[in-house]
């Protein structure tokens, strides 16, 4: 087991002299596992590289690895923020970063956009238990350097798969927790067969019945992979993916509930003639199945020339169910002038018995069936002072929206599967980019990062209840990159960076208005100090933002959040991280995040449709503080304590500074335990891993939105636990 002072390294990489010093282990180019790194190498950066980022390893990992999403696994990075549906960590998740929401976190897995291409956002609950097959992951804050698929506009997340094993080896992972949680996890590899050759896979597992009433999940997940290397060479083949059906948890709860019921869940309700709940629809699911392809060719020509090249294909489809009582016949066809085939619905009315019926309970399914597409590539030249990676991609997402109504009380001539609603879409996104690094002296290094985007985005057909969509529109976008980095002495560095980042409204910005396109100018300043016994980043910076696209605390009839151009804005911040060898066996891991987030000119809307301007307010979920604390406590080789800790300050769920939309600050703890015990019998050791959550039971919601002035919250499970053991062998 590595040492202390070793982890602790390993955890600031971004930021250590241990990482110069781990050179040949650890850095993406020159090391006998660069042909696998150099997968994400084209969107990483290293220390030397005026980026703002942090590292996460496998390591750290698998400290807590016990089934839940991946933005929960990095929660106590700095400046993220991390939001739980079901209230538990398992089901959908999401994140944000420096107050940008999941849509504008740009991920990529082994250097291949994940984001869906038409949401930009991204659903971990169709990857579960993915966290196992993840071999490290970096996390940029703010634009960060040019990647694959939608511009980050908070952050972007890029994510490793395992890399090649020089020896057959196996892992059986079982673990089980609060709200009747379990997780079965099945991984191999054979190892270089005859040097060159290596087949490795996982299949996992996870259920749970979520801290939420029925938010129950059952998750199933795969992962595959072929590779054969040589010393200049390596192919990797990749086949991934996910079947989920959760129970819907996506309404939160009012205030009066939150206090009285906290984990009542509205979905499903069905009601008697006096509006009574008598009972819930046992089929109020999401089903959602989506399987992943990756090709990866990656090849070093010569000692200064190497070359990346991957094509991609995913395969999505599924729906979400749901029982809809008293369902108006009218609101099936939508706006009278709506074109649509014949429903089998009466338009208004029926007579059943003498009674004139105008509405009917019924049961519709909404699905989505979709393909995406594509390449990416790259070439990096290496020499002494001068590095620079020249790449891009080309993707195409082709996607069916529709709905079908599988039954009605009062059906008329209507039959099951009837079409609601249908539309197809197709988008395309070829980008460019020209990155270079050039070490001017031994204390300043330059560097530049060029990119065009050109994007295309139709979609024709209807909405749920006939209302009409058309779109048809293309952008084209330049990101210019630059910065400086400054080495003042062998601890100590400087970095000042500037980034323009454009990107394109998603699909639900189009059905809720005609929104423009947003724009942002990101100026980061930071220092960098690095000694036997202190790593620390801090930097400052400034985001200005042109017609940004806000959360304006509403959703749709969809459930997905509904964004305004805001005009100008901008978010300004001061962030600290840091580890601290406090003893050989104690380290300290902590982070702060201070900002200010305004809207200059917003905008809402009166009742007519008319704007009414708000002028100078906070932006809507960008709490102004956000801190993160890890103290991590070896007192013998292979046991590890940890005790974690996060600090989420007051935020508005809209952007008019309604008193009714606050989200609470709230201040939770984890408490988090690692042996390893080496058996030396039949499997070569046997890992134990224990977690609790929330230590002091702490009362709190992480997300929510408005209707009207009225809101709604997505309450966070008290104290549970969950406790595993792999067996290694």
């Amino acid at each position: 087991m590595k040492t202390l002072f070793y982890s602790s390294c390993i955890f600031l990489l971004s930021v250590s002299v241990c990482a110069q010093q781990q050179k040949e282990q650890d850095s993406l180019q020159g090391t006998p596992v660069a042909l696998d790194e150099v997968l994400v190498s084209a969107v990483r950066v290293d220390a030397q590289t005026p980026v703002t980022f942090s590292n996460f390893t496998k390591e750290e990992i698998d400290d807590r690895n016990l089934g839940q999403d991946i933005p929960v696994l990095i929660n106590y990075l700095p400046s993220v923020v991390t939001t739980s549906d079901a209230g538990a960590g398992i089901g959908y998740t999401g994140i944000r970063v420096r107050g940008s929401d999941a849509t504008r976190v740009n991920i990529t897995i082994n250097g291949i956009p994940y984001n869906d291409a038409e949401s930009q956002g991204t659903f971990w609950v169709n990857l579960p238990d993915f966290a196992s097959s993840v071999e490290s992951l970096q996390l940029q804050r703010g634009v960060g350097t040019s990647t694959n698929g939608a511009g980050a506009f908070g952050a972007s997340l890029n994510l490793l798969t395992d890399l090649v094993s020089e020896e057959a080896n196996g892992e059986i992972t079982n673990s089980l927790g609060s709200f009747n949680t379990r997780r079965h996890t099945v991984k191999f590899s054979t190892g270089k067969i005859n040097e060159h050759f290596e087949l490795a896979g996982r299949i996992s597992q996870i259920k749970s019945d979520g801290y939420v009433d029925r938010a129950s999940s059952d998750l199933r997940s795969y992962f595959l992979q072929a590779a054969y290397t040589d010393e200049n060479t390596l192919i990797k083949a990749l086949v991934f993916g996910g079947a989920e059906v959760t129970y819907q948890s996506w309404f939160g709860v009012d205030r009066f509930t939150l206090e009285n019921n906290r984990t009542y869940n509205f979905a499903g309700e069905q009601y008697d003639d006096e509006g009574n709940v008598i009972g819930f629809y046992e089929d109020q699911v999401d089903n959602y199945k989506q399987d992943h392809a990756q090709l990866h060719w990656n090849q070093r020509w010569t000692d200064k020339w190497s070359t990346n090249l991957a094509f991609h294909y995913t395969y999505g489809r599924g729906f979400f169910e749901e029982y809809i009582d008293r369902t108006v016949y009218s609101d099936f066809f939508g706006a009278p002038d709506a074109t649509f085939d014949f429903l089998g619905f009466p338009e208004s009315s029926i007579t059943v018995n003498g009674e004139v019926i105008t509405d009917t309970d019924n049961v519709r399914r909404r699905w989505l069936d979709n393909n995406f597409y594509g390449t990416t590539f790259s070439a990096n030249y290496q020499e002494k002072d001068l590095d620079v990676i020249i790449g891009g991609a080309w993707n195409i997402y082709k996607g069916d929206h529709f709905g079908e109504t599988i039954w009605a009380r009062f059906a008329q001539d209507s039959e099951p599967f009837d079409r609601l609603y249908e539309s197809d879409a197709t988008k395309t996104d070829f980008n460019l980019f020209t990155k270079v690094n050039y070490q001017l002296t031994d204390k300043w290094s330059l560097f530049a990062d060029m990119q065009y985007r050109g994007v295309g985005y139709e979609t024709e057909g209807d909405l749920i209840g006939r209302v009409p969509i058309d779109v048809d529109e293309t952008f084209n976008f330049f990101n210019p990159k630059a910065g400086v980095t400054y080495t003042v002495n062998d601890q100590n560095s400087l970095y000042f960076s500037y980034a323009r980042a454009s990107r394109e409204p998603n699909r639900t910005d189009f059905e809720n208005g005609a929104p423009k396109p947003e724009k942002l100018n990101d100026f980061e300043l930071g220092w960098r100090l690095n000694n036997s016994r202190v790593r620390l980043n801090t930097n400052v910076y400034y985001m200005r933002y042109q017609d940004q696209l806000v959360l304006t605390g509403a959703v749709d009839i969809s459930g997905f959040p509904i964004r305004a151009n805001s005009g100008d804005s901008y978010r300004l911040g001061l962030e600290v991280d840091a580890a601290v060898r406090l003893t050989d066996k104690l380290v300290w891991r902590p982070n702060l995040a201070l900002s200010t987030n305004r809207n200059l000119d917003f905008f809402t809307l009166d009742d007519g449709g008319q704007p009414i301007a708000v002028g100078d307010t906070d932006i809507s979920f960008s709490p102004e503080i956000v801190a993160g604390n890890v103290f991590t406590y070896r007192p013998i080789e292979k046991l590890e304590l940890s005790v974690l800790s996060k600090y989420v300050g007051e935020q508005f769920m809209n952007n008019i500074e309604s008193p009714t939309a606050v989200l609470d600050s709230y201040f939770v703890s984890d408490f988090n335990v690692q042996y390893e015990i080496e058996t030396r019998k039949i499997f070569k050791s046997i890992v134990l891993t224990g977690l609790v959550n929330n230590v002091f039971n702490e009362e709190y919601e992480s997300n929510g939105y408005m209707i009207g002035l009225d809101p709604y919250f997505y309450p966070q499970a008290g104290t549970n636990f969950l406790v595993g053991a792999t067996l290694k062998f």
